[in-house]
């Protein structure tokens, strides 16, 4: 599994047992982050109720809904071109109806609907409960458009269909939106400002996965670590809550051990934190608990302090290492992950070496890493010219990349000679005589299959390894088990 750097936005086709009593056939391609997973999860929920039973074959889909990414031009780009393909199979179904969801459908509205001719239905990410009205509408021969964003957190009552899943790994979403106003990003624009979900719901849903035999959950939001329940609300209304509501709130560190204590043998893990807002009382809550996995996604984004500044990252690089280093001697064998931009607006070859005085630094374990991709609306796209050559952004890229590969094989070799405990997730994909599954820092690891079964937590002893991937022997299952 390749974890430096992820450019593909492959898109997943996810399916749902037949119901003999849907009719209809749902086709769900999902591209991006983790939410938009989750997100088509609950869209497969709520279209089941409404006669549609999902089908991984795009060639007989009654209703093609393709769930997008604005994050990065690229992303849009792959999301036109899949297009294509709908329109040369309309052509075949003349009655297929064709839906833009998420990231996409929020930025560009109903200007995909002028853009996009084949495209008869626009939906926002906080709109899904509307789509059994806005088909009503593509049946009756009229397009329809529902981008509004919500105040609330607007999927909590609802249980997701989990689609194409193993069974022993699941997402759990606890907070919508992002009030960090990154210079780069689009999110606050596609998903709105921040809103938690109902601590019970994320307590009932855990323990429903737990019930169903999952064993892994990611905890997972825009910004985690801005999670915070005083009863309902955006967060920046926090401040007019009551004195009740606010001597109440629940804090992601308190919910971290609320769902750690609910289910102790469900391995814990959650993505994404921002460094600003990241306490040491979450570090502390995952010291204090077996089953949250030492891993932290930790996004730096550069390592200059003027490119942080022009980024409205909200710290500096000083600060970024001191919690580095305060998670590292509170959990001393946690693993880091990051994201990384070259070449964003005005970068100097001296900001650029101090993003690599960052890896070396920190020594990640992995990392996600990216060139500047200027998004239309944000603040950079509005104030900032995009004045790096695309030459330049991609050889600092590539500088980046063989940086991080180098760390990645340290980090790996330190497992070598350890026992680890891995949760069986799959067959491996090179060897089918192997299992495949991770270790608490989110490392692959395989291991020959003998009488272990997936979902079996299993010590194995690490023997080999490549950059990304342990090799080892089971020696027994796990005391969790």
């Amino acid at each position: 599994m390749e974890k430096i750097i992820d450019e593909s936005n492959q898109g997943e086709t996810l399916s749902l047992d037949k119901n003999i009593q849907n009719t209809r056939k749902l086709y769900i391609e999902s591209y991006g982050c983790a939410m938009n997973f989750s997100d088509s999860e609950i869209v497969a929920s709520i279209l089941a109720n409404e006669g549609f039973n999902t089908t991984q074959e795009l060639e007989n889909a009654d209703l093609v809904l393709v769930n997008t990414c604005s994050i990065r031009e690229k992303a849009e780009t792959t999301v036109r071109k899949r297009l294509e393909k709908y329109n040369a199979i309309k052509k075949k179904r003349p009655h297929m109806k064709v839906g833009v969801l998420g990231c996409m459908a929020e930025r560009l509205k109903s200007k995909l609907l002028e853009e996009e001719k084949i495209v008869d239905m626009v939906v926002g990410p906080d709109a899904y409960k509307d789509l059994p009205n806005l088909i009503q509408e593509i049946d009756e021969g009229r397009d329809a458009v529902n981008v509004v964003l919500s105040k609330e957190e607007t999927y909590g009552d609802i249980s997701p269909v989990r689609l194409n899943t193993n069974g022993v790994s699941a997402l759990v979403s606890i907070t919508r939106g992002c009030d960090n106003m990154c210079t780069f990003c689009v999110v606050p624009f596609t998903r709105g400002r921040e809103r938690s979900r109902d601590p019970q719901s994320i307590l009932d849903e855990v323990n429903d996965l737990w019930n169903k035999g999952f064993k892994e959950i990611t905890l997972l939001g825009q910004n985690v670590d801005s999670y915070l329940w005083y009863g309902g609300g955006l967060k920046k209304d926090f401040d007019k809550a009551s004195e009740m509501q606010i001597a109440t709130a629940i804090d992601f560190a308190n919910l971290l051990d609320m769902v750690a204590q609910v289910q102790p043998k469900m391995r814990i893990r959650f993505s994404t934190s921002n460094p600003q807002d990241m306490s040491l009382d979450v570090i502390k809550t995952m010291a204090e608990h077996e089953n949250i996995c030492n891993q932290i996604h930790l996004p730096v984004q550069s390592g200059s302090n003027r490119i942080l500044k022009a980024m409205n990252r909200l710290h500096t690089i000083e600060e970024y290492f001191t919690l580095i280093d305060n998670i590292k001697e509170i959990i001393p064998d946690c693993a880091f992950s990051h994201d990384m931009i070259s070449g964003f607006p005005t970068e100097t070859e001296e900001d650029h070496k101090d993003t690599l005085a960052v890896l070396d630094y920190v020594k990640y374990d992995y990392g996600y890493m990216f060139s500047y991709s200027e998004r239309p609306g944000t603040m950079a796209a509005r104030k900032m010219e995009d004045d790096i050559p695309e030459e330049i952004k991609q050889r600092r890229l590539s500088e980046i990349i063989a940086v991080q590969r180098e760390h990645c094989m340290l980090r790996t070799k330190q497992h070598l000679g350890k026992v680890e405990e891995i949760l069986i997730e799959e067959t491996a994909k090179k060897d089918e005589t192997m299992w495949m599954g991770r270790n608490s820092q989110n490392i692959v690891a395989v291991f020959p299959k003998e009488n272990y079964k997936l979902g079996d937590f299993v010590n194995v002893k690490m023997n080999d390894c490549t950059s990304a991937t342990l090799i080892g022997k089971a020696d027994g299952l796990s005391n969790i088990n």
